[in-house]
């Protein structure tokens, strides 16, 4: 039993005003800054108060890091990442939890073992592969019959390759995995009895009692994809496929360049608009997907 008394209600409650503080001040910052002129934004101590220059600074973000194409491409290739991501996960998971295959434990293993992998480990073979990724059939060819094929075909500047190599996540498997197996045995006796196929198991049953799982793995992917960075950066040279992470990168002040921190914060307010609209809206199912123990 955890005794309540005033004192410690008030030092818990002191914590997490705190703790807010913390978290909002960050925002706060971002907001005002985008409110100034360039010599209220460069005043030291820094001023919290608002300025008069919000629509201006946006405008000149805007147009500076052509975020209306930026942004587009971060939309949708978040979504379809996002997609992918909840889709291959829950396949994946589907097929290790409920199909006899004497490997599954070795391929749910294989698969876990990669969070162990930082994306810089990754990202060297992964972009080596997008840059060619024909190199592994001319290799095996040459190797079996002889015959040197000189077959191209690369991913650099594309949406395939801002969104193909990065769909497959260890961490959304690992995820349904863990809520497969809380399903009772009772559930798929009962669709076999009922004359469900192992198709019509996953996409009547399954999915639908997956909702929440779906909503809170898709916030959190979304949020991911939406804020990549090294990878959109070393996959896009086009300015067409920029997104607007690295778009962004035109908005930072330069060495010999104004300290115009205005128009970069108010890029970034514009840039954080997208995730964060997407986490008020489904912070529900998020929350209810990760605590809710009613299967």
């Amino acid at each position: 039993m955890i005794e309540r008394t005033p004192y410690m209600n008030i030092l818990t409650y002191a914590i997490m005003v705190l703790g807010l503080i913390v978290v909002l001040l960050p925002f706060v910052m971002v907001i005002t800054a985008a409110t100034q002129n360039l010599q209220e934004v460069n005043t030291v101590p820094y001023q919290l108060a608002p300025g008069t220059h919000f629509w201006d600074n946006l405008s000149a973000a805007w147009q500076r890091a052509n975020l209306g194409v930026a942004m587009w491409n971060s939309l949708f290739t978040s979504v379809l990442i996002t997609v992918l991501k909840v889709g291959i996960a829950a396949l994946s998971a589907y097929a290790i939890v409920y199909f006899n295959n004497p490997l599954k434990h070795v391929f749910f293993w294989l698969v876990f073992i990669t969070l162990m992998l930082p994306l810089e480990v990754r990202v060297v073979p992964t972009y080596n592969i997008a840059a060619d990724v024909l190199q592994p059939i001319n290799w095996f060819v040459a190797l079996v019959t002889g015959i040197e094929l000189h077959l191209e075909w690369n991913l650099l500047n594309s949406y395939t390759g801002l969104i193909l190599p990065v769909v497959a996540t260890a961490t959304g498997t690992f995820l349904y995995r863990q809520f497969y197996m809380t399903l009772p045995d009772e559930l798929t006796e009962a669709a076999k009895m009922d004359g469900a196929g192992a198709i019509r198991f996953f996409v009547d049953i399954l999915l639908p009692i997956s909702r929440t799982n779906i909503l809170a793995l898709g916030t959190i992917m979304f949020v991911y994809a939406w804020n990549q960075y090294l990878w959109p950066k070393l996959m896009v040279t086009d300015p067409a496929f920029k997104t607007s992470m690295v778009a962004m990168r035109a908005l930072v002040p330069g060495e010999n360049s104004l300290p115009e921190w205005n128009v970069s914060m108010a890029g970034a307010l514009i840039i954080m608009l997208p995730p964060l609209i997407v986490v008020a809206v489904l912070q529900r199912w998020f929350v209810r997907g990760l605590v809710s123990t009613e299967k």
